[in-house]
């Protein structure tokens, strides 16, 4: 499938600018299989890049102007780089210029160049593809211009130009997206960012993404009052056991023994925050020992707790997961992002990939008239240079 991607990118770029690109690059969404809403909160979480991916060809142009130009949206822009990137109203084009601002704050020379990208990573279903659009940008001029970025530094720039965007992510998404190794996931501690990898040997499972189909506009005022309230939270655990720094610090008995001093609703976020934090060590324990169905059953708790503690769930992600649990053949189900819509990640015993996919598809239809859509994936290499066999 990748392959596919990457003959039609060289070959329009061939078309275009009458000669082969210098450098073509692979930059992958990702998923994280634990560790939801907490990257904010101090704590672990487990992501991976995925066999889904952005394809860049790069070539320089010795001129001071570069062209970018998205064949899946059959549109293109130029930019003069002698001049300080603006934000601009085709939001596409912003993480481009978000990149390129990175660079000239940061002093690094590089000249003009021309730049051909397309996707198979599918937009607005939590895969995160415009980490890997900012971080394949990047890795392509780093190694178009020589410029020596540490891949951690990659992921760095690229979170910093999604700021400048205006979208307050965390480093996750950029993070697995560089760093991500075939077969593992990759432990990153919010706080400091260190990191190691864990197996992950789902050899006698698939892992499928139901995408619910649906986005609840209840999103950003949602996770913005969920950070508040957090906030809040913590700061009344500190008030009463001052050798907290964060809920990492924190034991369920300490917010259980607090709940009085707390309104119901910051209860309940801190509640699931702190065993959120908990899951994601068992997660990587389990998946050290091969415990796949130990990984699954903390899969359905962290689901149980985002719908109900933390209520970021909705009607469609509850229901794809609560049908999933009553199947035998699926050890592991959970919503996967912020909420309130998109996509279920789920791990599935193989052999019983098809029967789940067609019952499932006709009772969401049945329940809400909407098509499910389905993605297999892999769990892959983080952003790379393609060098052709």
């Amino acid at each position: 499938m990748n392959e596919v991607l990457i003959n039609k990118t060289t070959a329009y770029f061939q078309n275009i600018f009458g000669s082969s690109p210098e450098k073509v690059v692979l930059s992958p969404g990702r998923i994280n299989i634990i560790g939801e809403h907490i990257d904010y909160n101090d704590g672990y979480v487990l992501p991976a890049a995925i066999d889904k991916i952005i394809c860049f060809a790069f070539r320089k142009n010795n001129t001071n102007s570069s062209k970018m130009i998205a064949i899946d949206l059959e549109d293109e822009f130029e930019i003069n780089l002698s001049e300080t990137p603006q934000l601009d109203e085709k939001v596409w084009t912003n993480y481009l210029r978000g990149i390129i601002n990175q660079l000239k704050i940061n002093d690094f020379e590089f000249e003009g160049f021309d730049c051909v990208f397309s996707s198979n990573i599918p937009v607005g279903s939590g895969l995160s593809s415009s980490a890997a659009l900012e971080c394949g940008f990047l890795f392509g001029i780093n190694e178009l211009f020589n410029l020596n970025i540490k891949p951690i530094d990659i992921a760095l720039m690229g979170q910093k130009s999604e700021h400048w965007v205006g979208i307050n992510c965390g480093i996750m998404d950029q993070f697995s997206s560089v760093m991500g190794v075939e077969n593992k996931v990759i432990k990153i501690d919010c706080r400091t960012l260190e990191f190691e990898y864990h197996e992950a040997d789902f050899s006698d499972y698939s892992l499928i993404l139901f995408d619910s189909n649906v986005k609840h506009s209840l999103f950003t005022s949602a996770y913005n009052k969920r950070r508040e309230e957090c906030e809040t939270g913590l700061a009344i655990i500190k008030n009463h056991f001052p050798e907290v720094n964060s809920y990492r610090d924190c034991t369920e008995t300490q917010v259980l023994s607090l709940r009085d001093k707390m309104s119901d609703d910051v209860f309940k976020r801190s509640h699931f925050v702190v065993n959120e934090i908990n899951r994601v060590i068992k997660a990587c324990e389990a998946l050290d020992q091969g415990d796949i169905k130990g990984l699954g059953q903390l899969m359905f708790e962290t689901h149980e707790g985002l719908s109900s503690e933390y209520e970021v769930s909705c009607a469609e992600l509850d229901f794809l997961v609560n049908t999933l649990k009553t199947e035998e053949s699926v050890v592991g189900s959970r919503l996967m992002g912020g909420g309130f819509g998109g996509c279920t990640i789920n791990l599935i015993q193989k052999g019983h990939e098809d029967e789940i996919k067609k019952k499932l598809t006709q009772l969401y239809m049945d329940a809400f008239g909407i098509e499910l859509k389905i993605y297999d994936v892999k769990i892959g290499n983080g952003t790379s240079l393609y060098t052709q066999n």
